[in-house]
């Protein structure tokens, strides 16, 4: 994965692991009882420049067009261990952030690009609902045009960032067609008929804030759409290549700091007198495990190097997608499984990167839904 990086890449990676040093070790522990990342997150990454690196300068943003920067940010966290921080930036990022660079006008970006980049706006994109997952023609939200605002009408769950967010994308029905009647309008915190559920209770990802929306004749200014009516599911198609990449990328490198701590386990950890790590049954698990990280890397990083020649398509973005997350919780497993008893402490990184790695296969698109897509493009 290292060789896809440059020179000026890999000196932004160790303003990141000092970024991690500062502002998350020392409060991640915090965040996971609280439920959420605290705002100072957005804040201090916003000042560091980690926010919008891609967002044009006249809009405070880095003005660099690479990928390669947001991969580092969201590889470098998740190595950390601290993957609920790690998602709520990716999401800022890669997963949120292109809608607001890509389908904007000049008035919209004005208004929210600055902010976004300076973490003082967080942002969320809404599309699963109580009934509908990963089928997006299944979205029942209504959006009904009176005068020059949208009446909005429905709900979403499983929002991540949902507490945190001050603009949300909520995905729309404003045509009864299944494709051609979705539309993506910017709901911000704040306006009538917009209010939050609760912040859900996960078994993993505790830092991370994911929430019910509700709206209730959400009166939205006609100004808050982005794009065109009637295009919004492809609008989401095609930011979608990008979003599992970005999962890859966080499963790979989860799955990387597991393993860092698991060599060092057991080398130290003793039994019968000698390190376990000596044990052959220890060597061929390191060597196995190893192996299948450096597969995953190599093909995260041929995708990488497809996504900044535009080349990404939505076959291979699924197949890195599942190939890596699945490969995260066989890796994740099988460390804890070395640590053995202490392994299930919760005082040991490893046991809180198993629990945060089970919604890998899950969300994103799940593995079966990746599958689906993959068997379809050989016309089966």
């Amino acid at each position: 994965m290292d060789e896809i990086f440059e020179d000026e890449h890999l000196a932004f990676g160790e303003s990141v692991k000092q970024f991690i040093d500062r502002h998350i070790a020392p409060n991640f522990d915090d965040w996971e009882k609280n439920k959420i990342v605290d705002r100072s997150l957005f804040l201090e990454a916003g000042k560091a420049g980690f926010i919008g690196v891609d967002v044009d300068e006249s809009y405070g943003g880095g003005g660099v067009g690479d990928f390669r920067y947001n991969a580092l940010l969201n590889l470098e966290v998740s190595r950390s261990g601290f993957t609920g921080a790690a998602l709520a930036l990716a999401l800022q990022n890669d997963v949120v952030l292109p809608y607001f660079s890509d389908l904007t006008n000049d008035e919209q970006k004005q208004r929210w690009l600055p902010k976004i980049v300076t973490g003082e706006y967080v942002i969320a994109i809404a599309m699963t609902e109580p009934n509908t997952g990963s089928d997006l023609a299944g979205i029942r939200t209504s959006a009904t045009l009176e005068g020059d605002h949208y009446l909005i009408n429905g709900s979403k769950t499983f929002i991540s960032n949902g507490q945190n967010a001050d603009l949300v994308v909520v995905a729309v029905r404003t045509s009864p067609d299944p494709h051609r009647g979705l539309s993506l309008i910017v709901v911000e915190r704040g306006m009538p008929g917009f209010n939050r559920g609760r912040n859900l209770d996960k078994i993993g990802l505790a830092s991370q804030d994911t929430s019910e929306l509700f709206f209730e004749n959400c009166r939205v200014p006609r100004e808050n759409l982005l794009g065109e009516e009637n295009q919004g599911f492809y609008y989401l198609v095609k930011n979608l290549p990008q979003e599992r990449l970005s999962l890859a990328i966080g499963a790979l490198g989860a799955a990387e700091g597991a393993f860092g701590w698991t060599v060092e386990y057991v080398k130290e950890r003793k039994a019968f007198g000698v390190p376990i790590g000596s044990f052959q049954n220890s060597r061929f698990q390191i060597a196995e495990l190893s192996t299948e990280l450096d597969v995953a890397g190599s093909f995260v990083a041929s995708c990488l190097n497809a996504h900044l020649q535009g080349r990404l398509d939505a076959i291979r973005a699924a197949k890195v997608k599942l190939h890596t997350t699945e490969m995260q919780l066989r890796v994740v497993d099988r460390c804890l499984q070395l640590h053995g008893g202490y392994g299930y402490m919760r005082e040991y990184p490893i046991a809180r990167a198993y629990i945060d790695a089970r919604i890998q296969t899950i969300y994103g698109g799940t593995s079966e839904i990746m599958k689906e897509i993959i068997g379809r493009s050989y016309g089966l």
